[in-house]
């Protein structure tokens, strides 16, 4: 049976939302190991793509209150994940700032996300893998914001 258009789009949608759901599964495992939480981990991979950021600004980027964020931050302190610090230009402003350990427990999470998947792909080719990279990069670059 033929699939139209309709169809496929359909089930690469429900496909990518399973994929999605499984690695989250296994993420949440892992950050459970580290005794982190998923918010944490978010927070912190934000910090890292973006750079130093104030409560709001990260607030802004990931769809939270402040009051949350400050929070979420106050245990990422106390964890040695993060520090606040005053601006160098403006003191009335504080910056969260990430520290080697939060460096170190982003890499240990996502060295394991990657180990789980070159598992899950080791029946691929090197081939399958290569048209997977490049559909999924094709993907991604047409609907990123």
């Amino acid at each position: 049976m033929k699939l139209d258009s309709y169809d496929l789009i359909c089930n690469v949608e429900k496909y990518l939302r399973k994929i999605n759901y499984v690695i989250r599964k296994k993420e949440r495992i892992i950050l459970i190991d580290l005794n982190l939480t998923i918010p944490q981990f978010t927070a912190l991979q934000i910090l890292i793509n973006h750079g130093d950021m104030t409560i709001g600004e990260l607030s802004e980027k990931m769809a939270l209150a402040c009051s949350t964020i400050t929070d979420l931050v106050d245990r990422m302190e106390k964890s040695g994940l993060v520090v606040r610090r005053r601006d160098d230009r403006d003191k009335r402003v504080v910056r969260v700032i990430v520290l080697p350990k939060g460096f170190d427990i982003v890499e240990k999470v996502l060295e394991k996300r990657v180990k789980f998947l070159e598992e899950k792909l080791n029946s691929f080719s090197n081939e399958e893998k290569s048209m997977l990279n490049n559909v999924l990069d094709k993907l991604y670059s047409s609907i990123e914001e």
